[in-house]
């Protein structure tokens, strides 16, 4: 990745989900522009390791946090645990989610859609709501969700995942209300079809769904949504982007995909 012009000083960025995917993706995007990272996730192995990367090949600070965003005490924990020296924090991605599961929704899994509910929604509120206070007090304060073109249009079978993130589209633009007064930007990122481990978890390890998922087109790269996230994140102060919608080329809608087989 090439280094960017940032117009402020180095930033301190909490990136949640940050072992895989997306999450990974930025902090290693953010990371090539020198900023402070707090990464967390549920996985502490993955943490630690992705943590020891970051610092040996970039050279920044890293502070990772293990926890679930399900789990509210944990978050409130978490947070309270940043040390002094890390509580300036002037930018918050979130980043965890999941979809899991492909079913009607008159055979859906109950297990499922709690998760799905839990981590896509619950936990994004946990997490704004205990960082918030930090967050304020930042000169360049910015939240970026991350959503999904599901976010914008159901498809067959994505039933409850929509929903999750149809609530994380309508979110974004409360918390743009809401936190206007506070001059906290907000921003939705909402990417189409991206190869990661997204459909690793949705098809729960069928590595063959996964391979026929992608199979005749080219999907989008966790990077090019880092890439979209520290774009948006050096904007200058007065300029912020609401929501933007990124997809393949190969993709219209979540509908319509063209695929060459």
């Amino acid at each position: 990745m090439s280094k960017r012009a940032f117009p402020f000083m180095q930033k301190t960025i909490l990136i949640t989900g940050a072992t895989s995917g997306f999450g990974k993706a930025c902090a290693q995007a953010f990371a090539t522009d020198n900023h402070r990272l707090i990464i967390t996730g549920r996985r502490a192995d993955r943490l630690e390791n992705e943590a020891t990367i970051l610092k040996a090949k970039y050279a920044v600070e890293v502070l990772t946090l293990n926890f679930d965003v399900r789990d509210r005490e944990a978050v409130k924990q978490a947070v309270e645990s940043i040390p002094v020296d890390w509580r300036n924090i002037d930018i918050l991605i979130n980043n965890a989610g999941l979809a899991a599961g492909s079913d009607l929704i008159q055979d859906g899994n109950l297990d499922d859609w709690e998760q799905m509910i839990d981590t896509n929604v619950k936990g994004l509120l946990y997490i704004t709501k205990n960082i918030f206070p930090l967050l304020v007090q930042s000169k360049c304060p910015h939240i970026v969700n991350i959503g999904s073109v599901a976010g914008k249009e159901v498809y067959a079978k994505g039933n409850v995942y929509c929903a999750t993130k149809f609530a994380v589209d309508a979110l974004t633009r409360a918390m743009r209300i809401d936190m206007l007064a506070h001059g906290i930007k907000v921003s939705q990122v909402a990417p189409g079809a991206a190869e990661t481990e997204f459909a690793q978890v949705r098809f729960k390890g069928d590595m063959d769904a996964v391979a026929n998922l992608y199979k005749g087109f080219t999907p989008l790269k966790a990077e090019d949504i880092a890439n979209a996230v520290t774009w948006i994140t050096s904007l200058p102060v007065h300029v912020n982007i609401n929501d933007l919608v990124i997809m393949p080329t190969a993709q219209a809608s979540p509908g319509y995909v063209h695929k060459v087989l």
